[in-house]
């Protein structure tokens, strides 16, 4: 292969690699910007079965207070929504990525992001969704919404968020 096709070939793949919208932060539904549906279209707000309306109609995180994991009576409404959205569209699975503020240690942060994951997690089951759908992970501090030391960016990074996975391809 000669030099110019070796040189049209990155320029292809950087270009590709440019209309990626893989971003970190969750605010657009997870890496990538689909809501985590892997799939095809993000469906509209418009339809009760979409990924877009769990995420703006349902909700797609609980906050939690500092140092804490235990889910308030706020999170339990819309854990329980999101449990009624999942037992009625069984296509999806879900990830719940736990999450921390800054303060403390990254090893800390992670743990009490699992704590925070797996707190959600246990109330879904509770609310009816099979346990084998939901899987956790932690992201500690490393993913934060908002960046300041300030309380109110803490509070929105003390978070557990339900990613889903799976559905119709469209």
């Amino acid at each position: 292969m000669s030099g110019l096709h070796k040189a049209i070939l990155l320029v292809a793949g950087l270009a590709l690699a440019a209309c990626s919208d893989a971003r970190w932060d969750d605010a657009n539904g997870g890496a990538g910007g689909t809501g985590g549906a892997g799939f095809g279209g993000d469906g509209s707000l418009s339809d009760p079965t979409s990924p877009a309306y769990f995420r703006e109609a349902v909700g797609d995180r609980v906050l939690f207070a500092v140092d804490q994991s235990s889910i308030s009576p706020e999170a339990q409404g819309i854990l329980a929504g999101q449990a009624r959205w999942l037992n009625a569209n069984m296509a999806y699975n879900v990830t719940i990525e736990g999450h921390a503020d800054e303060q403390g240690t990254r090893e800390y942060n992670l743990a009490l992001g699992a704590r925070r994951a797996n707190a959600a997690r246990e109330y879904l089951i509770s609310q009816g969704v099979a346990g084998n759908r939901i899987q956790v992970v932690s992201y500690g501090k490393e993913r934060p919404l908002e960046i300041c030391s300030e309380e109110s960016c803490y509070a929105q990074n003390r978070r557990a968020v339900t990613v889903l996975a799976g559905g119709v391809v469209s």
